[in-house]
């Protein structure tokens, strides 16, 4: 399999570094603040928060050094969060809390932030 690596590509490597801490941060906080009254599993906030830790290190390792195919899958792969976020708020399948309602909405409009910066660097840098 042959990668194509991006040229002329500063605000694609800034969306996916920006991806990335965020990413990254969120996780540790997540991990950190497990307990907080969200009304989600405390087992399914601890591996999110792992999840994110992990993924956050890999999208600002891409952003140093970004491949087509690989920015592709992060944005598909965020577009399905926010989606999922959305549902997990809003389709009954846990208690949600309002706190939890809030910071699900939160990160996902954050989610949708990178997504479009993401897709216009990856349009510039064609």
């Amino acid at each position: 399999m042959t990668t194509t690596q991006v040229r002329h590509d500063g605000l694609l490597r800034f969306a996916l570094k920006l991806d990335g801490v965020a990413s990254g941060g969120l996780g540790l906080i997540t991990l950190l603040f497990n307990d907080l009254q969200t009304g989600l599993p405390r087992g399914l906030v601890i591996g999110l928060g792992v999840f994110l830790a992990f993924y956050g290190v890999g999208v600002f390792l891409l952003g140093l050094r970004p491949i087509r195919p690989l920015v592709a899958v992060v944005i598909i792969g965020n577009s399905v969060w926010v989606l999922d976020s959305f549902l997990t708020a809003f389709a009954g399948w846990f208690p949600v809390t309002g706190l939890g309602v809030f910071l699900i909405v939160a990160q996902a409009i954050a989610v949708m932030g990178f997504i479009t910066l993401q897709v216009l660097g990856l349009r510039r840098s064609a």
